[in-house]
């Protein structure tokens, strides 16, 4: 955790992660004074703290908030901010920002990625090419195509909306789930996942990780997505029950998964690790170049335009 502190504008804490931590002090750095928590200073400065930024998913608890009596605005630097209390938040009155489109094509494309490979069997084929098995076993099983394919999204938000966008252009016939119907989309609407699992050759994971959509993917959810079906999750760990696709999966009961995202990261369920129907990565769905460029613009423009008394860039809506 860092605070920052310049000659023109009040203090900004930052509330570190592992993940993007040194990214964001460097960012900050090139704004700010940086001021270290265990300055000796630090225990008077807390109270003129006006805006907080945090990084990744490092939990913002009201214990945390509560050290700031003058806080105003807290700045995070993702998508989600599941992680963030909010209903300390909103009893404070505190603003809360979130990366807002920085992440959005990224992320799509990875879900776009993660689906192909499962469905064309890409990581597999290399797996089997690199073990010097080609040669030895000529035939390997066969891969689906994409075109035709009906895919469920889960969460037809900015992320949500762009995969739909990317896998028309496949012919996959696109239908969705959300907290509420959009008027003016052309994809069919299930107010329930379970309906929308049993017309869907796949799911999509993208929704906002909320107490509502806590393992919203259940058991229920996987038996009616079928043997063939697929679940790709780019939103958060939560929203899947892991240890039932765990089972559906080494059961056989479902078709594959691409996670990018778990309940306990890092720590990834071992018995995943053997299955070729199973594509994983480490929570990277948003990282490129271009994704945290765009994101040092939305982090370091709320903050200035907090501090100039100007409209947030992406303020999110506490319910």
């Amino acid at each position: 955790m860092t605070t920052v502190q310049t000659e023109s504008l009040p203090l900004v804490f930052h509330h570190r992660s592992p993940q993007f931590s040194y990214t964001l002090t460097d960012w900050l750095q090139t704004r700010f004074q940086l001021l270290e928590p265990d300055d000796p200073n630090f225990p008077n400065l807390s109270h003129s703290v006006r805006a907080l930024a945090v990084a990744g998913p490092s939990p913002l608890t009201a214990e945390n908030i509560r050290q700031f009596p003058s806080l105003e605005l807290v700045v995070c630097g993702g998508v989600g901010v599941d992680h963030v209390d909010l209903a300390e938040c909103k009893r404070r009155g505190v603003k809360v920002t979130n990366a807002g489109d920085a992440f959005t094509a990224d992320v799509a494309d990875y879900a776009v990625g993660l689906l192909i490979d499962v469905w064309r069997r890409v990581s597999a084929a290399d797996r089997f090419v690199r073990a010097g098995l080609w040669p030895v076993h000529e035939i390997f099983p066969l891969a689906s195509k994409l075109g035709g394919k009906h895919v469920g999204i889960v969460g037809l938000g900015r992320i949500g909306f762009e995969v739909a966008k990317r896998l028309e252009a496949f012919g996959c016939e696109i239908a969705y789930n959300s907290r509420r119907k959009r008027t003016q989309v052309p994809y069919s609407y299930y107010a329930n996942v379970s309906d929308l699992a049993t017309n869907s050759d796949a799911l999509i994971v993208c929704c906002a990780s909320t107490k509502e959509t806590y393992h919203l993917i259940n058991k229920d959810v996987l038996t009616a997505l079928g043997k063939n079906g697929v679940v790709i999750n780019v939103g958060r760990g939560a929203l899947v029950d892991e240890k039932e696709l765990v089972k559906f999966l080494v059961q056989g009961e479902i078709g594959g998964a691409g996670l990018d995202v778990y309940e306990n990261e890092p720590h990834v369920p071992e018995e995943l690790f053997g299955l070729d129907n199973v594509v994983l990565s480490n929570h990277t769905a948003v990282c490129t170049p271009e994704s945290m460029a765009a994101l040092k613009s939305v982090v370091i423009g709320n903050l200035e335009a907090f501090f100039a008394n100007k409209p947030l860039l992406s303020q999110i809506v506490i319910e």
